[in-house]
């Protein structure tokens, strides 16, 4: 088995263990509150990262994580989990997962504007034509438009300016060490939606509990099955596959929820992913760094 055949299973295990997380977490929240679950999410998580830590023999929290870039970065993340979160709970999770997967269409723009890179033209029409899908979902008309949805946009806004932020962050930081950040930034939001929702009125039920912590379980699975995908392949040949989540997930959402997507979310789905594969396999599934395509 080759390296791009090793590393392309691997991106595929791994979006189908998101989108497993996603819908756990979706089912979760349907009884507990968004912002016990975040916190619940965040302390699991943050103990995993933290025992990976341990057990690699490096400081559990690096040095850097103060620096200009990595509070730039958790600000960020900060954003990207609540509304992710907000999302998951109060919108469907097909065009939830379907509006993320504009995320590398945003990280792309944010390049341009943030980082001095460049794209040609071909590349301007990719982006336009994957924030024509998002509009297909959106649907921003008076009679179709749902406030939820703006969740979902928020959060690629938000996972997108961390993406950016880590491309610039110390090389030195390992893995676990920016999950373990990750998490304590989940921590930090969850206290943040704490006082809009309250604490909930019975003690949870040992059930939630072991969705939570097992959702947590497959999270760093995934986790860590994207970056030995990232590390085993081509990026530009392993990349791509990061779409598959799309797929897991309309399996979730028709068969566990009970959605119906419609003509206007599934041709929205497949602009943004069309155009998506296309942003990717034209940067070799890298954030543009000044060279045009």
């Amino acid at each position: 088995m080759s390296d791009n055949l090793r590393g392309s299973l691997a991106m595929i295990i791994s979006m189908a263990a998101f989108a497993v997380e996603d819908a756990l977490l979706k089912f979760a929240m349907q009884t507990v509150p968004t912002s016990i679950v975040l916190m619940l999410f965040g302390v699991v998580g943050l103990c995993l990262f933290s025992g990976l830590s341990v057990r690699a023999k490096e400081p559990v929290l690096h040095t850097a994580i103060l620096s200009p870039p990595m509070l730039v970065r958790s600000v960020f993340e900060l954003g990207g989990r609540l509304f992710f979160f907000l999302a998951l709970a109060f919108s469907p999770l097909s065009s939830t997962t379907a509006i993320l997967q504009s995320a590398p269409l945003v990280v792309t723009l944010g390049a341009v504007l943030f980082l001095g890179a460049h794209v040609g033209p071909r590349r301007w029409v990719a982006m336009g034509v994957g924030f024509i899908g998002v509009l297909l979902i959106l649907r921003p008309t008076p009679a179709s438009f749902e406030m939820a949805s703006i969740f979902a946009v928020l959060a690629t806004i938000g996972f997108s300016g961390r993406d950016l932020a880590t491309s610039i962050s110390p090389k030195t930081m390992s893995g676990n060490q920016l999950g373990t950040l990750g998490f304590i930034v989940l921590i930090l939001a969850g206290f943040v939606l704490l006082p809009f929702q309250g604490l909930p009125s019975a003690p949870m039920e040992p059930l939630h509990l072991a969705i939570v912590a097992g959702t947590t379980i497959v999270g760093v699975v995934a986790y860590n099955t994207l970056t030995l995908a990232m590390r085993t392949g081509d990026i530009s040949v392993v990349t791509p596959f990061r779409y598959s989540r799309m797929l897991f997930a309309l399996v979730f959402a028709v068969f566990w929820f009970g959605e119906r997507p419609d003509f206007l979310m599934l041709a929205g789905t497949i602009l943004i992913v069309g155009s998506g594969l296309y942003t990717l396999i034209r940067s070799g599934g890298k954030i543009p760094s000044g060279t045009k395509a």
